[in-house]
């Protein structure tokens, strides 16, 4: 019972130290979520001057969406590492729920181990996985992703691309969402989403280079972009779950640890009283054996 004590109480400091690490993680997390905002909203505002132009249309590829949609491809976002509560598990929930009935073929990109395992359990098609990304990804360490993402839809593999990962509501709460990444779908300020072909016309702007310079340059850049901001939305949302799943964990261990020391004391208690009445029966014994 004392080797089983130790133990706990080892494990308790384990969790408790996964607990402390998962608390910086998410800061440094969503500290990078919000140093990309200026650049994506900057991008979204000349994205939507320049498909409010007169007499715009099918101003790219990214941009147009087809008639018949016969090949979707799905982005899902999970961790590399277990010991996060639910997390992993709530993404592929999601991704059955909602593709996982589909009569359009559906094909997967994992980043993530845990994504990619479970996935492939299912016998999902996996056409591309990516895992080990660093603990602070920069924007160059995931536009790899982003960028096969648009060859696929440029390549006709994909008539639509989507997004599934974790958005960090609070510390206590992370929803599995679904985003639309191609063609390229951004909602407004107020959260409307906003179709790029069916825009209201509005006054010329004159662009220095030109509008379809412009365009190659970022509309791949934004659909990367957001494919870093969902991998940080989603680390962020790891290190929380898995930031209340430790302190669980630390607080089941503290208490077991005191149930087992109660029932260690008891038994060290019945050991001490059974030792003492064979101590003083033994006395009597002896005292009867000299009196007679």
């Amino acid at each position: 019972m004392r080797m089983r004590i130790r133990s706990v109480k080892n494990i308790s400091q384990v969790t408790r130290a996964l607990e402390a690490v998962s608390a910086s993680k998410v800061r440094k997390a969503m500290a990078a979520v919000s140093a990309t905002r200026a650049y994506a909203s900057k991008a979204w505002q000349v994205l939507t001057h320049i498909a409010r132009q007169p007499g715009r249309e099918n101003l790219h590829p990214l941009l147009t969406r087809r008639s018949q949609v016969r090949n979707v491809l799905v982005l899902v976002v999970s961790g590399d590492r277990g010991l996060a509560g639910a997390y992993n598990t709530n993404v592929i929930r999601y991704v059955t729920q909602r593709f996982g009935h589909s009569e359009t073929p559906v094909r997967y990109i994992a980043v993530g181990r845990k994504g990619r395992d479970m996935l492939m359990r299912r016998r999902r098609q996996v056409i591309a996985e990516f895992s080990n990304l660093p603990a602070a990804p920069s924007f160059a360490d995931v536009s790899a992703i982003g960028r096969m993402a648009v060859d696929e839809f440029l390549k006709g593999e994909a008539d639509e691309v989507y997004l599934i990962y974790t958005d960090f509501v609070n510390m206590a709460k992370q929803e599995a969402v679904v985003k639309k990444l191609l063609p390229l779908e951004v909602g407004d300020e107020a959260g409307r989403v906003q179709d790029f072909a069916h825009q209201h016309l509005t006054a010329a702007y004159i662009y220095e280079p030109t509008e379809s310079e412009i365009l190659d340059e970022i509309v791949p850049r934004f659909t990367a972009l957001q494919v870093y901001q969902a991998i940080l939305e989603s680390l962020a949302s790891e290190h929380a779950a898995r930031m209340v799943a430790m302190r669980n964990a630390t607080d089941n261990a503290i208490e077991l640890v005191g149930g087992l020391q109660l029932q260690y004391n008891k038994a060290r208690q019945q050991t001490i009283t059974n030792d003492l009445l064979d101590i003083a029966g033994g006395a009597e014994a002896l005292a009867k054996a000299m009196q007679g």
